[in-house]
């Protein structure tokens, strides 16, 4: 590819990130809250099991699991696309008693602007998009590299589609298997060990007040 073929690429594709962030923007700051601003009760259940240190929520939202994360003891960074997300996310800490020692909150693009140090923890919760051409196994890639080591990383993911979706959306197609997602991370094994790597159930409540389930993919991984 010639210089001007690659730079020309690159424009492409960032204003392609520029528009997708723009959505989410406006996805946000349309609502008044978008999330219940409850922990997902699938991370807590992972995480009351480790030991307490610094944490990186990639894509945090609103800041829930963030804000959750703090009060369980980690020293936590939350990053999200959206200015409108963090700024709510930073409110709700504050609202719970929680300042910049224990968990912050960073606007920014998690496929460019991911802090610099290494963590104990690297989560993201439900990283999916209706774009095409979201670059979730890229984002995952990068977060792997911001896990210090003896560090998890752990993904929750949308591994099926919600019993009440008639007709997928999208962004079916990165609702993949826990396995096949750690197929195509292809982290060197010799580095990283895989300690879950499951489907759970979780009980809900549907949009119609019904009960349901939903399936959420778990992988928890730890750099060895």
């Amino acid at each position: 590819m010639t210089v001007a073929g690659s730079d020309e690429r690159d424009a492409t594709l960032s204003a392609r990130r520029a528009e997708r962030n723009a959505r989410w923007e406006e996805r946000y700051a349309d609502n008044d809250r978008f999330w219940s601003g409850k922990v997902n009760a699938t991370l807590a259940s992972v995480v009351q099991t480790l030991t307490p240190g610094t944490a990186l929520d990639v894509g945090c939202g609103e800041g829930a699991d963030a804000v959750w994360l703090a009060e369980q003891g980690w020293r936590t960074t939350g990053i999200d696309v959206s200015p409108s997300a963090v700024a709510r996310a930073a409110s709700a800490a504050r609202d719970r008693g929680l300042d910049e020692t224990r968990v912050r909150f960073v606007a920014g693009d998690a496929d460019e602007t991911l802090p610099e140090q290494t963590f104990d923890l690297v989560t993201s919760s439900f990283l999916h998009s209706p774009d095409e051409d979201f670059p979730r196994i890229t984002i995952l890639r990068a977060a792997s590299e911001r896990v210090a080591r003896g560090g998890r990383m752990l993904v929750i993911s949308h591994a099926a589609p919600p019993p009440w979706a008639r007709e997928l959306s999208g962004h079916a197609h990165d609702m993949r298997s826990p396995a096949e997602e750690l197929a195509l991370l292809a982290l060197d094994p010799h580095q990283w060990h895989a300690e879950r790597v499951e489907v759970v159930a979780r009980d809900v409540v549907g949009p119609d007040g019904t009960p349901a389930v939903l399936d959420d993919g778990i992988l928890l991984l730890r750099r060895k």
